[in-house]
């Protein structure tokens, strides 16, 4: 809790300049795996820290000391529902994909009381675009009438689901990428090997590399991108069934890997899997482009089956299947 990344120190110190003149609601906007949480939790250990620095909080006071240990009395933090399971490993509370009206009435109602330690309160909600429009409705009151020394951070990958009303009312801070070698290297001091590849294929984003870096992972990317590789030869149906159980993940690669198909295709170059180039590049000659522009936006349109599929494996089936038609041949 409250690291704040190398490459978002500038805008955190940018932000802090004086915490008396602080913004009473922040929106923190940029990609995923770009630290903007990170940065969130760092901003609000910050304001209610006993000794802030330039850097952040000090990190010794008690106040520092609560908010690290998670039981800080004048923070809070809301995120959607995780699955909880009990001893027996049955489910006793579902995930959702949403951040509850009474989530954020217990935010609010926080905001209004008086500091436990006579100074800030903070709050942070993340991804503030998993409120539902009854939350969101509920947030503007705060939003609009602010009590004092408050600071409530929104963090969202995807700015444009919130209402505008919500934006309108907050202080925008974009949180870009880092420069690539800055990310590379942060990458290497992770320990990550060839962080050229992870990188790419997270376009950018060094926290999203950083779990793309899974060894787990990168076995099964491989053995997935292999049959991407020979279309001819491929078995839908059994790529699938061994692809079941991760269904987001492969619908990204598949993605992906018709952006780079299309990339190579249409502007001679690719941007995610750079290590496959030359594997990319004959599938890419051999495809027909019409039906590759098609099946990327097939596959865009399909990303709001993830959170609710019928079956994955037939739904990654059926996105299989059209891959293969759509590079068996061109008929341009």
């Amino acid at each position: 809790m409250g690291v704040i990344h190398p490459w978002n120190l500038p805008l955190f110190r940018q932000l802090t300049v004086d915490r008396e003149r602080m913004p009473h609601a922040l929106l923190l906007r940029g990609p995923a795996g770009v630290g903007k949480r990170d940065l969130a939790m760092g901003l609000a250990q910050w304001a209610l820290c006993e000794a802030p620095t330039a850097n952040g909080a000090c990190g010794v006071c008690d106040a520092c000391n609560w908010f690290l240990q998670g039981n800080h009395p004048d923070f809070r933090q809301v995120e959607p529902q995780e699955e909880e399971v009990d001893d027996s490993g049955k489910v006793t509370k579902k995930a959702s994909k949403q951040i509850s009206v009474e989530s954020v009435r217990g935010i609010t109602d926080f905001l209004g009381l008086t500091a436990h330690r006579g100074g800030w309160r903070a709050a942070v909600v993340h991804p503030a675009e998993y409120m539902n429009a009854a939350a969101a409705n509920a947030l503007l009151k705060t939003l609009e009438e602010p009590p004092p020394r408050v600071l409530l951070i929104l963090v969202s990958h995807q700015p444009g689901r919130l209402l505008p009303t919500v934006i309108s009312r907050c202080r925008q801070a974009a949180v870009s990428p880092p420069p690539r070698e800055a990310a590379l290297e942060w990458l290497r001091q992770a320990g990550v090997g060839s962080p050229e590849d992870v990188l790419a294929e997270a376009g950018g984003a060094p926290l999203t590399a950083l779990c793309y870096a899974d060894p787990e992972r990168r076995s099964r990317l491989e053995a997935f991108l292999d049959e991407l590789a020979r279309p001819a030869r491929m078995d839908p149906c059994a790529l699938a069934q061994s692809q079941k159980d991760f269904l987001v993940e492969s619908w990204g690669w598949l993605a992906r890997w018709t952006y780079d198909l299309v990339a190579l295709r249409s502007a001679g170059g690719n941007r995610y899997f750079r290590d496959r180039s030359s594997a990319i590049d004959q599938v890419a000659r051999q495809a027909d482009l019409v039906g590759l522009l098609d099946f990327q936006r097939e596959l865009s349109e399909a990303a709001r089956w993830l959170r609710h599929p019928l079956s994955a494996q037939l739904l990654l089936e059926s996105w299989l299947i059209r891959y293969v038609q759509v590079t068996r041949g061109s008929h341009e």
